[in-house]
């Protein structure tokens, strides 16, 4: 045969005597097929497999017995010899007898303390291979230092049974970022569960509710890394923290108090992206953009943001200040807290620990030599009257200030003691402004108008053919909006206005009557102009406006 040119000699080896004789043995005939001899393998595949994998079985656990606690720091030499051998039996055996020691001291069944162990082990094994799998998405939360939360809870390495409570809180954390969360509220329902709500586009959402003891470990762990104390759960506290996430660092204001059944947090989520904003973002017509630019190119006078908690304040003003050169004009901003970098800007960051405020932070500015000044927040008397001399003295001021409308910016600063000789002459332009949220693109439809709406917009003329109204879908998560925009009600300070103002006793009795009618009024025009256009709905419009 042809094939036996390819063995050649192979009937005078001993192997082939061999095979003959096996082949008798058991019953074959003596003639043999050479070529299915020639792979009959001497050894069991199968057995060669299991022995390749006890030796790295024993060499994976000769590794982790050198940071086992189980194992004493004498006795490691003799253990990674044992451990050569015997694999994960010696780990096994202690184990058990480590287990047999803690019950004796607790008093515990053992059979609970070994079930305890691994259930920590398996959520410690499932915590590992969900940040390795999510590595790009994996986020870290630090504290103003920069130390991980995990090594601050842990006091350098968090203990098994902590993992997944580090994990719930990352993911906290990560979700409401994922969700364009701006506020996180962590407060308990009863004395047996808490809730987690996210603030998104305005409007509160339940997105959890955890057991007690289990959201109580999770508000420790963001108390720890925003450097508060974990032991005081009734008096109110203040704290920060970042959270850093591939390449993007997010800042958060953390605030504490107790409140029936346990300790309420509330979690403030910086808008980092401020920094770039654009005032053409915001939703300004074309007259509104041209008013503000008119105001900042001013050499001097003071433009006034104003506004409810979470109306887009700060936004609009560092969406103002990017309209500003900032290569050939000196900006300097004090703000409490800085909550995004402006590139070719001094920010200073309020800090009353250590004493440094916003009218002392203010006359620290004033020495070097600023044409425009960026006021965080006027809070007090003082921090308001220096912003409005360094208006007065050839400085240009952006501020905000809380409260309802422009009418009641000019009560409020009145109220906290500002001279009107001052106001008339330091003002030049007051934004009052609110966030109407915006109908989801894949999902809004034509609204259903009541005949009595209908006739209402037919006698003033409005053309009603495009108001649409929310429905919901997986995009919106079912509430039919997504993102905000903003509607500004912008006073202008003429001359006749400072007038007015200077006689403050005459304006005052005007704007709590027929000003404050006049803001909401003018607010109401922009928001309906929104909803005509189909970018908002009427329900939206009543929500925010009334």
């Amino acid at each position: 045969m042809q094939i036996f040119e390819f063995i050649p000699s192979f009937h005078s080896s001993s192997s082939y005597l061999l095979l003959v004789a096996t082949c008798r043995r058991h019953g074959g005939s003596a003639s043999i097929n050479p070529v299915s001899s020639i792979w009959t393998l001497p050894f069991n595949p199968v057995k060669l497999i299991l022995l390749v994998a006890w030796v790295y079985l024993c060499l994976y656990f000769v590794q982790l017995t050198q940071f086992s606690p189980l194992v004493p720091k004498k006795y490691k030499s003799i253990a990674y010899v044992l451990t050569l051998f015997t694999g994960p039996l010696l780990l096994l055996v202690l184990f058990i007898v480590d287990s047999a020691k803690k019950s004796s001291v607790s008093g515990d069944n053992i059979f609970v303390l070994i079930k305890q162990q691994v259930v920590n082990l398996i959520a410690n094994i499932r915590f590992r291979r969900t940040r390795s799998a999510k590595d790009d998405s994996a986020i870290k939360l630090l504290d103003s230092s920069g130390n991980e939360l995990k090594e601050i809870y842990g006091h350098g390495g968090a203990k098994r049974q902590d993992s997944h409570i580090l994990g719930l809180t990352e993911k906290i954390i990560s979700d409401a970022l994922d969700q364009r969360a701006s506020d996180i509220l962590i407060d308990p329902k009863d004395e047996s569960a808490y809730t987690i709500r996210l603030r998104i586009d305005g409007v509160l959402r339940t997105v959890k509710k955890l057991k007690a003891d289990t959201s109580r470990a999770v508000v420790n762990s963001i108390k720890a890394v925003s450097s508060m104390d974990i032991s005081e759960k009734r008096r109110p506290q203040d704290g920060a923290f970042i959270a850093k996430r591939a390449e993007t660092i997010t800042s958060f204001r953390v605030a504490s108090a107790g409140v029936v059944n346990g300790e309420k947090l509330s979690i403030r989520i910086l808008n980092q992206n401020a920094g770039t904003f654009k005032l053409s973002d915001v939703g300004l017509t074309n007259q509104q953009y041209s008013t503000i630019k008119s105001a900042i190119n001013k050499p001097s006078g003071m433009v006034l943001v104003c506004g409810p908690t979470g109306s887009g304040k700060t936004t609009t003003m560092y969406a103002t200040l990017n309209l500003i050169d900032r290569f050939t004009r000196n900006v300097i901003t004090v703000e409490d807290p800085i909550e995004s970098v402006l590139p070719h800007a001094s920010q200073i960051e309020i800090n009353p620990k250590a004493d440094i405020t916003f009218a002392k932070a203010l006359r620290s500015i004033l020495r070097q030599d600023p044409d425009v000044i960026c006021v965080g927040e006027i809070r007090d008397e003082e921090t308001a009257e220096i912003a409005l001399r360094a208006a007065q003295t050839g400085h240009l001021v952006l501020a905000t200030i809380h409260c309802d409308s422009n009418a009641t910016a000019l009560v409020r600063l009145l109220d906290l003691g500002v001279s009107s000789l001052l106001m008339s002459s330091g003002l030049s332009l007051l934004i009052s402004q609110r966030l109407l949220r915006l109908l989801c693109k894949h999902c809004k439809q034509p609204a259903q108008l009541t005949p009595a709406l209908i006739q209402e917009f037919q006698t003033k003329g409005i053309d009603y053919s495009n108001i649409c109204e929310a429905v919901g879908c997986k995009y919106c998560a079912g509430t039919g909006y997504w993102g905000r925009t903003a509607i500004l009600d912008l006073l202008v300070v003429t001359d006749q206005l400072k007038a007015d103002i200077a006689n403050n006793k005459a304006l005052i009795a005007e704007l709590k009557t027929e000003g404050i009618r006049k803001d909401k009024s003018n607010l109401k025009k922009e928001a309906l102009r929104k909803v005509i256009s189909g970018i908002t709905s009427l329900h939206e419009l009543k929500r925010v406006v009334g």
